[in-house]
């Protein structure tokens, strides 16, 4: 639904233009039909046979949309109250969905109509050609009101009569057909305006002009007094004398009856009657002016859609122009449901998500209302029990609901009960359900009570047409509403995020008290790099205590001059680093602190040692120092594949490189917290550089994402092609010093990498226990504690896949760092001896 909606909008996406109804001419003439006339208690002048109606024609005249706010009157409901194509269906599943016209019946080419024979006579062709001149003449007319004026004079050419009326046939909402005139009683002469000052409504099948309407046959009437179908009460009135009346059908291509012609008292011939000629000049001419007609129908009824389209475009766009307060929203929905459809009060009930029987909210605007200014709208105002009753009842079915009485309504028991103190109100309602977007829960109820007649004001009912405008506004408004909805909760969340990140961030910094000792400390005596063998690519931590380890990462971030270079405070990198090392998680086995000043230690001997610093910028090698720092921040001891397999919330928040993107989001909350801001002294360009490098580096650390961006680096190493000055060069580079950083426990000395395996094989292994028990599946080998003997075979394959040929290629990049590739190789045999002695069955995995 929701792409059929856009796709309307992108149709009809312009602003409302109303028509300016035409203002009643001169009073009605004395004279009158002697036609059909049906008894009506509206009538006042006339006989109580006739009906007064405005004229509603549209009208091209427009006038500019209001400012935004509480729209005004710009077209009414009841100019649309006839079968026009409904607003919205329900499709083949149930859903509603709007609905477009796709097909359109041929006009089959009329024949002969002229009713005459073949060999007629020069008079006859003479006739024969003015006809076909006058109806070339009124086939371009698309305007109903012009056109009907225009045939008048063409019927007055063809058989010079005294009066003419000519009837349309309409249909209500209800499909009730009735007939409706555009001429009445006019004479030659008749202009425009006087032929269309107002318009007549006669009942079907009732009189001379009904009967033809109905039946589809004409009437040649000579003496209509005679006549028991003739009403004689506009001639005692008016004193105008009815003689002889010739009435027949005007069809469209179909066949179908879409109008009634009317002429009354011949004005030369023989006792003033109509002749045979007459009768077929004049059907000959109606029927190709029937076809014409009805296309000018035809048009009318699309600008009228075309208009109900833009009513509810206009609902949208002040729907959708403020999606931040609910109160607002709700205000703009019952103020224009209540300008369009002449109601005296809407109500608009909120469902509760957590009670099936109760509203959360409820809004409350009268008509009144409607020129007022308010600046706090009434939500939550009181509203009776029988509109609550009702709603609910709307609410439960998802059906919409329309009662003309609500005080004979006997359907509901309730009515009876609340009839003291609702009925004396309340007389016609009708209320529908606002579904959500996806059309498969209520959201709100909209109830309009008591319909008012705009020419008595009195009461009267809701009808189909009401309903399908209600219906098409509750899609609009179950959007709005939802978004609106969506808005609130998403300020909630983050409010409550800001909240949970101050505290969190609070947490995670180092204390002021662990901060100063370390500073104090680091000012005296911090050991060399030679003294903690920074410097060397077989470093361990094994030897180091938590006070030495940061010390260590201050020590490197002195030697390589950061702290000059950026003008960093000393306390602020002090509380870094303790913040960072607190940011680990003390229970995971090897993704901890340790691993990550492992991997600090290998870039920065990469740098030193490996001669690679003369080559980066100090940007670069700020942000590689940072990022290998942070690289494993807050890791929980299981992979990406567990956290997406296991539905964790962090698989929401991204959909790739989850750990990753998390823990380059952890780093980012400990660079912005109070105290820990080493970046402070960067320029704001080199601030977004920096940190755009560092999420790439700990993004690089992705062991997927490696694998798809290795060959192309060792191609333009293998072939020479690597430029330095290239930025996306050197943005590979990058990523595989990350990974030759983190993987780098591959190369250290065997008793190191051992050690460091065991480490790797329990956290592993635990990762495989959770999978059996809270997934429910059986773990891969490296995962599977029963699988143990296998890990030197798999630490082989492992050197073989990942590590050999990234450090071939860098040592191939400077010769310095190939005690990297050394350290590999060594320990690739040391696997694979204990690889065979593991299928020999001498030892079981490490052991």
């Amino acid at each position: 639904m929701g792409e059929m909606v856009n796709a309307w909008f992108a149709e009809r996406a312009h602003t409302i233009q109303p028509s300016v109804p035409k203002e009643n001419s001169s009073q009605q003439r004395t004279h009158h039909s002697s036609s059909d006339h049906c008894p009506s208690s509206n009538s006042t002048i006339l006989p109580s046979a006739l009906t007064l109606l405005d004229n509603r024609c549209p009208s091209p005249a427009t006038v500019p949309s209001p400012a935004p706010g509480t729209p005004t009157r710009k077209i009414s409901a009841s100019e649309f109250d006839r079968p026009l194509r409904p607003i919205v269906v329900k499709d083949s599943e149930g859903s509603l969905t709007f609905l477009r016209d796709s097909e359109r019946e041929p006009v089959p080419l009329c024949g002969s109509v002229m009713g005459e024979d073949g060999d007629g006579s020069g008079r006859r062709l003479d006739r024969c050609t003015r006809l076909l001149e006058l109806v070339k003449e009124v086939s371009s007319h698309l305007d109903v009101t012009a056109l009907c004026h225009k045939i008048f004079l063409h019927i007055n050419e063809l058989i010079t009569a005294d009066r003419y009326s000519l009837f349309l046939v309409g249909e209500d909402s209800s499909n009730r057909k009735f007939l409706v005139s555009r001429l009445f009683d006019v004479a030659e002469g008749s202009t425009l305006e006087e032929s269309s000052s107002s318009c007549i409504r006669l009942e079907w099948n009732k009189g001379i002009v009904g009967h033809v309407a109905s039946t589809g046959q004409p009437l040649n009437i000579k003496n209509a007094y005679e006549d028991p179908r003739f009403n004689a009460e506009v001639d005692l009135i008016t004193g105008y004398k009815t003689q002889s009346i010739l009435c027949l059908p005007i069809k469209n291509h179909r066949g179908e009856v879409v109008g009634v012609a009317q002429a009354i008292n011949k004005k030369c011939g023989e006792d003033g009657a109509f002749t045979e000629q007459d009768e077929k000049d004049f059907s000959a001419y109606l029927a190709f002016s029937g076809i014409v007609l009805h296309n000018a129908q035809l048009y009318e009824t699309s600008q009228l859609e075309n208009r109900r389209n833009q009513v509810l475009l206009d609902l949208a766009r002040l729907i959708f122009e403020e999606q931040q307060c609910l109160e607002v929203v709700l205000r703009k929905i019952a103020g224009t449901i209540l300008s369009f459809m002449q109601a005296q009060a809407c109500t608009v009930f909120i469902a509760d998500d957590d009670s099936m029987n109760s509203f959360s909210s409820v809004f409350h605007m009268e008509h009144e209302e409607l020129a007022e200014v308010l600046e706090a709208p009434k939500r939550g105002c009181d509203v009776s029990q029988i509109n609550y009753m009702y709603a609910q009842y709307v609410k439960n079915t998802m059906q919409p609901l329309n009662i003309t009485d609500v005080t004979k309504d006997q359907r509901f028991p309730w009515t009876c009960e609340s009839a003291d103190h609702s009925s004396s109100r309340i007389k016609s309602l009708l209320c529908t359900p606002i579904r959500n977007g996806k059309k498969d829960k209520v959201i709100g109820v909209c109830q309009l009570v008591n319909k008012t007649d705009e020419a008595s004001s009195s009461i009267k009912s809701f009808n189909r047409n009401d309903e399908q405008f209600l219906e098409a506004f509750a899609i609009f408004c179950g959007l709005g509403i939802q978004n609106t909805q969506m808005y609130e909760t998403v300020e909630r969340a983050m409010a409550k995020q800001e909240v949970t990140l101050e505290v969190l961030s609070y947490h995670a910094s180092a204390t002021e008290e662990e901060t100063r000792e370390l500073q104090v400390t680091a000012v005296t005596t911090v050991p060399s790099a030679q003294s903690l063998r920074l410097l060397d690519f077989s470093f361990s931590d094994f030897d180091l205590s938590d006070a030495e380890t940061t010390l260590a990462t201050i020590r490197m971030f002195v030697d390589l001059n950061l702290i000059q270079n950026f003008q960093m405070k000393y306390t602020n990198l002090c509380q870094w680093v303790l913040s960072v090392r607190k940011n680990y998680r003390k229970n995971v086995a090897y993704h901890n602190w340790r691993h990550a000043l492992n991997t600090a230690q290998c870039m920065f001997a990469l740098l030193k040692s490996g001669c690679l610093q003369n080559y980066l910028n100090d940007l670069e090698i700020l942000a590689l120092m940072i990022a290998t720092l942070c690289h494993d921040l807050d890791h929980r001891g299981v992979n990406n594949s567990y956290i997406q397999r296991s539905d964790h919330p962090l698989a929401q928040l991204y959909c790739h490189s989850t750990m990753e993107h998390h823990h380059f989001d952890q780093c980012l909350m400990i660079l912005n917290s109070p105290g820990n801001q080493i970046l402070s002294g960067l320029s704001l360009a080199e601030y977004k550089t920096t940190l755009k490098m560092i999420e790439k580096a700990i993004l690089a650390t992705d062991l997927a994402l490696y694998m798809k961006r290795r060959e192309e680096f060792f191609e333009l190493t293998k072939n020479n092609q690597f430029v330095w000055e290239d930025d996306h060069h050197r943005d590979l580079l990058r990523s595989m010093l990350m990974t030759a950083c983190d993987i780098s426990a591959i190369t250290k000395p065997w008793p190191v990498q051992k050690r460091i395996a065991e480490l790797v094989a329990t956290e592993f292994f635990e990762q495989g226990d959770k999978e059996r028990r809270e997934l429910n599946i059986e773990p891969i080998d490296l995962m599977n504690r029963e699988k143990r003997d296998k890990i030197p075979s798999m630490q082989v394959s492992f050197i073989d896949a990942i590590c050999i040929q990234l450090y071939e290629t860098l040592a191939g990049l400077s010769e310095h760092c190939s005690p990297l590739l050394e350290g590999c190789q060594k320990n690739r045999q040391h696997w694979k001896r204990l690889a065979e002695d593991c299928e020999k069955g001498l030892v079981n995995g490490l052991v």
